[in-house]
């Protein structure tokens, strides 16, 4: 036991130089990328080429039996495995959708690295950490056993070394501290997994009963699509109204590619005034998508905008990708309702904390207020749910909660980006029922995104039909539905179901 302090502090200091160099860089390359990521991806692979136990070797010659400074130096060498497991998990992350509305919520870099990317990543981070320390247990032990340490302290290594070349006269003496080498490098591999299941939300493959009758009760459970690139053409959107809430006007989006600038979205212009509800509708690529996404500042950094304007109110919104920028008034529903939630955060803490720090609630006040806006989207057993982590619910709840935490700051403009798309039929329903009724009690200005023609007749007053970056046609649902202009219009409505009744006919069903 006393020749385990040597050792085990030997392992400490390794994983502490790994784990600083290792996770930080890996973060660092995988949020900014570019430069920073190409110059540290090379660092990394120049230290994975050197024989990390040959320069330990030499350095043992060098400056003595200094187990600090050659463990300090071995860190280093062995940083690398780590750099390149959090890069590679980070980058994953650094494009998720929570990590976007976190930006969009103004949320520093610092607190975004570390709080919603490193949580999300740290459970195969923790297990890394844990094979580098029994690694640095069997390198320093190796060293030792070789004769590079000091005669004057007591190692594990040293101790085996010692009973090795005693074996004749005392063949049981290498056993012991052999054995516990042994046995502290499997705890250690066995303690990473266990810490891992501890810290990391959803890692028990067991579920407790509650949250499965809740998620049996309340209903069950695709990413933006990537818009595809065109060449650019002069078609302009109809003029905005004066009285417009959010206007876009002559709304250009476009890439770079190899053979120059690709638009994607050309001249477009779309208007939604208070109290009214606009679809935008198109097929997969035609642009719907990346018209609200500079709506919302959430392009990609290789986006351009080289012509156009967003007002909100009269103000103009600035069309980089500072979604920061953006005020609170609009509030967005994404699709894909299980990945715009944070999974190593509660229901509950992804509610109230826009709530605290925006609106300045009390912790109380926050809840309290989180509870209500679950029992008014439909949400049974609000209590149990606000302590559920994302996992733990279905889609449907999940889809559910984006619409609670999306009405929690009174906006006045609420973009739906195909809300119903990753859900059934019958949740579906529910979903487009929740949204119309909240708007009109809350008299908002609704921006709909939807390729489903059956979703516009349910809950839009107004439509705009996209086609490769372009606003073919807009005008009233009813017009549209019963006299459209265009072929692509024409050929939408073909391939929805026929006879859907508009918004006004559905209404004065359901209200008799």
């Amino acid at each position: 036991m006393w020749g385990g302090r040597t050792t085990l502090l030997a392992a400490l200091i390794v994983i502490v130089v790994a784990s600083v160099i290792g996770i930080v860089t890996g973060l660092l390359a995988a949020y900014v990328g570019k430069t920073t990521d190409t110059v540290l991806n090379w660092f990394a692979d120049a230290l994975l080429a050197i024989p990390s136990i040959i320069v330990l070797i030499a350095l043992y010659a060098v400056i003595g039996p200094r187990i600090a400074i050659s463990m300090f130096v071995f860190g280093i060498l062995i940083s690398p495995f780590l750099f390149r497991l959090v890069r590679a998990l980070a980058v994953e992350v650094r494009n998720e959708a929570y990590v976007e509305a976190a930006q969009v919520a103004g949320v520093p870099p610092i607190r975004l690295i570390f709080r919603h990317i490193l949580n999300v990543i740290r459970g195969p981070v923790i297990v890394m950490m844990a094979d580098i320390t029994a690694t640095a247990i069997t390198i320093q032990a190796s060293l030792e056993f070789l004769g590079l340490g000091s005669i004057n302290t007591v190692t594990w290594g040293g101790m085996i070394e010692q009973a090795f070349l005693a074996m004749y006269q005392a063949p049981l003496s290498v056993v012991w501290p052999g054995l516990l080498l042994t046995l502290t490098i499997g705890s250690v591999a066995l303690l990473g997994n266990a810490i891992r299941d501890a810290l990391v939300p959803g890692q028990s493959s067991r579920r407790s009963k509650r949250a499965r009758l809740l998620e049996v009760k309340q209903g069950g459970a695709e990413g933006a699509p990537q818009d595809k690139v065109s060449e650019p053409a002069e078609v302009c959107g109809p003029a905005n109204p004066v009285d417009a809430f959010l206007s876009v006007e002559g709304l250009a989006v476009a890439y770079p590619s190899a053979r120059g600038v690709k638009y994607v979205v050309k001249d477009v212009s779309f208007s939604v005034a208070r109290g009214q509800v606009l679809g935008l509708v198109g097929e997969s690529g035609s642009g719907k998508s990346q018209s609200v996404f500079t709506v919302l500042g959430l392009l990609p950094s290789q986006a351009e905008v080289p012509r156009g304007r967003v007002l909100l109110d009269g103000e103009m919104l600035p069309l980089d990708r500072q979604g920061a920028m953006r005020p609170r008034r609009i509030a967005y529903v994404p699709q894909e309702p299980m990945a715009n939630l944070d999974p190593v955060y509660t229901i509950g803490h992804q509610l109230t904390f826009p709530m605290r720090k925006v609106l300045r609630l009390s912790r109380k006040e926050a809840k309290e207020r989180a509870i209500e806006l679950l029992v008014r989207v439909g949400i049974h057993e609000p209590e149990s749910v606000y302590k559920l982590y994302p996992h733990q619910i279905s889609g449907g709840m999940a889809q559910r909660v984006l619409i609670a935490g999306a009405i929690s700051m009174d906006p006045d403009l609420l973009v739906a980006d195909e809300p119903t798309t990753a859900l059934d039929v019958t949740v579906q329903a529910d979903i487009l029922d929740l949204l119309r009724d909240l708007q009109q009690e809350r008299d908002m200005a609704m921006l709909m995104v939807t390729h489903n023609f059956g979703v516009v007749a349910d809950i839009c007053d107004k439509v705009a039909v996209m086609k490769d970056g372009q606003l073919v046609e807009s005008g009233d649902v009813e017009q549209i539905f019963e006299a459209p202009q265009h072929d692509y219009t024409r050929t939408l409505l073909d391939a929805s179901l026929e006879e859907a009744p508009t918004r006004t006919f559905a209404s004065e069903v359901k209200h008799g």
